[in-house]
């Protein structure tokens, strides 16, 4: 019997979405992801977020139609799904830290990120105070050797 293994992500784009030319004539588009789970605090009745990162990435051939681009801004609602899998990694510090990745088989951008002529208005907000948990943003990196 065959098995899926397939996740279904919405949330904020975080960054840009940068092309990265593989071998073999494949073209990987690289971007994370920012799914907020939002709850209120049963004893103290403040609301709480905690922010989780998705480094994903959609994999296309030389010479496709890479217009997606266009709409894999910073602060786009998008809806995703493929197959996630975990990366663990060690830092120049030695720490071992763990990523959350997912290949892209589906697309669906729910609200693109607002734009003025040239200038996008982040839709991601800035004024949220920080949690405290490291979003790993700043080591946001795919090489061949990862898939």
């Amino acid at each position: 019997m065959a098995t899926v293994f397939e996740t279904r992500l919405i949330g904020n784009i975080g960054k840009d979405a940068v092309i990265k030319n593989m071998e073999r004539g494949v073209i990987a588009i690289n971007f994370p992801v920012a799914h907020n789970k939002n709850w209120r605090d049963k004893r103290s009745g403040d609301s709480k977020t905690k922010t989780t990162w998705v480094n994903c990435t959609i994999w296309k051939k030389e010479g496709s139609n890479l217009r997606i681009l266009d709409f894999l801004k910073r602060g786009a609602l998008v809806e995703l799904h493929g197959t996630p899998f975990a990366k663990a990694y060690q830092q120049e510090d030695g720490f071992i830290k763990t990523e959350i990745r997912l290949n892209v088989s589906k697309t669906n951008i729910l609200r693109p990120a607002k734009c003025d002529d040239d200038n996008c208005i982040d839709m991601v907000d800035k004024d949220e105070e920080d949690d405290g948990l490291d979003t790993g943003l700043e080591d946001f990196t795919l090489d061949e050797d990862d898939f």
